[in-house]
């Protein structure tokens, strides 16, 4: 069995990795269902998504036959509602950051057509 460290940081770097990419996945194809509308339902939809990849790879990976399941669950649970709560309550933030982008670099980009294989060459 592999140390403790090691074990979290391959969780974290699969979580991430996998959490992101279900995350940017989603918000990117939201934003071409809404037509580019509803910035609120594309930010925390697709956190909603992500962070539940997130949450259930990093705790998994890490804990599994460390805690008991009960206790894997209710950790997983407990990450996964706090971070959703957060991208709710930094929505406005995050709407000011992306008018001012918009309006900054004037483009506004949607991503049809675009290959999402991460391993693709």
């Amino acid at each position: 069995m592999i140390g403790f460290v090691p074990r979290i940081v391959v969780a974290s770097l699969v979580a991430f990795w996998a959490g992101e990419f279900s995350n940017s996945y989603v918000l990117a194809k939201m934003k071409i269902l809404t037509s580019g509308r509803w910035l609120w339902t594309r930010t925390i939809g697709s956190t909603i998504v992500g962070e539940a990849v997130d949450s259930i790879l990093v705790v998994a990976i890490t804990f599994f036959g460390v805690l008991p399941p009960w206790s894997i669950v209710r950790v997983m649970i407990s990450m996964y509602l706090l971070k959703v709560a957060y991208e709710a309550v930094a929505t406005p933030i995050t709407y000011a950051v992306v008018k001012w982008l918009k309006r900054k670099e004037g483009i506004d980009v949607y991503d049809r057509g675009t290959n999402f294989n991460p391993f693709a060459v």
